[in-house]
């Protein structure tokens, strides 16, 4: 079984036989958890993440359970890559010169996101915070996309960009 997950993996990536650099151990090798077991895990935290990300949608009208179910998710969906990857290679990718800003920017935004629902409970200053961290986020997933975030912000300047002479 993990020859043939081996070698489908090998051919949707394209990686030779003697290739070091395996993408499911990746370079965290203290983890304990088998390539398949680390598979499943990935599969379970995304899905969970998603099923949260759906939940929020149903309470949106309450901001401060949309808050923290949205938060929560978007959380697990993003932590779900660190099974595949590693927690290492993953704070290395998201603290890349790239994305630091679009990093950083999102996990101010889910904490205060989660401050102003829980602690301050703010309906307008919450609701105000998850616009943020939602567009954080996208931010953040352009940036893992070759020219996609120059492509959006060209196209932002090019529909905002109005001549009122």
């Amino acid at each position: 079984m993990m020859d043939k997950l081996r070698r489908f993996q090998q051919s949707l990536l394209g990686w030779e036989e003697d290739q070091e650099d395996d993408f499911l151990i990746g370079s965290d090798c203290s983890c304990s958890l088998s390539p398949l077991q680390r598979l499943y895990a990935f599969a379970v935290c995304l899905v969970a993440g998603l099923a949260f990300l759906l939940l929020s949608l149903i309470v949106f009208a309450r901001p401060i359970k949309f808050a923290v179910m949205f938060s929560f998710g978007n959380l697990l969906a993003i932590g779900s890559t660190a099974f595949l990857i590693g927690p290492v290679q993953q704070t290395r990718m998201m603290l890349d010169p790239v994305r630091i800003y679009a990093t950083s920017v999102y996990i101010i935004s889910v904490i205060l996101a989660l401050v102003c629902a829980l602690w301050i409970h703010n309906k307008v200053l919450t609701l105000i915070v998850m616009v943020i961290e939602i567009c954080a986020l996208i931010w953040y997933s352009l940036s893992y996309i070759p020219f996609a975030r120059r492509m959006v912000s060209e196209l932002l300047i090019s529909c905002c960009d109005t001549d009122l002479s």
